[in-house]
């Protein structure tokens, strides 16, 4: 079997009046039809060049101040140790809420993990209250201009 491939292998390049032949060409044989032959250097050139189109580039819209305080109430919401009935914007994590230290870390880190980067713990120490979260992340993403 392998020598009746190389034999139409052969006989297809002789044809061609190809010099040498890369993989490609060789397996592509079914679209030999759509090639014109460069005689003098022995490539294959297609009688229609394939255009490629790109999609448009996503431009990622500004979140208004109510969808991030949407996100900051539904991240704070799904932590265990706080309950929603208690939870507004203006409640303190740690005096109406709470929470201790390694809860407020927790809480910062799930913000993070919802916005997208990283809060440093010198500002993490000032984010006492999910109001300052979200004044926060709207300066962080450039809401406030």
């Amino acid at each position: 079997m392998s020598t009746i491939t190389r034999n139409l292998r052969s006989i297809a390049l002789r044809s061609l009046h190809l010099r040498s032949y890369t993989r490609p060409a060789i397996i592509g044989f079914q679209h030999l039809q759509n090639l014109n032959v460069d005689k003098q250097r022995g490539n294959l050139i297609p009688k229609q060049c394939q255009a490629r189109y790109y999609s448009p580039q996503i431009i990622k819209s500004k979140p208004s101040d109510k969808e991030i305080e949407a996100r900051v109430i539904k991240v704070c919401c799904a932590y265990d140790k706080v309950t929603a009935d208690k939870l507004t914007l203006d409640s303190h994590f740690m005096n109406d809420l709470g929470l201790d230290s390694l809860d407020h870390v927790e809480v910062i880190m799930a913000i993070e993990d919802e916005f997208g980067f990283e809060i440093p713990d010198m500002d993490a120490e000032k984010l006492h209250r999910p109001k300052d979260i979200v004044r926060y992340v709207a300066d962080r993403e450039d809401v406030y201009e």
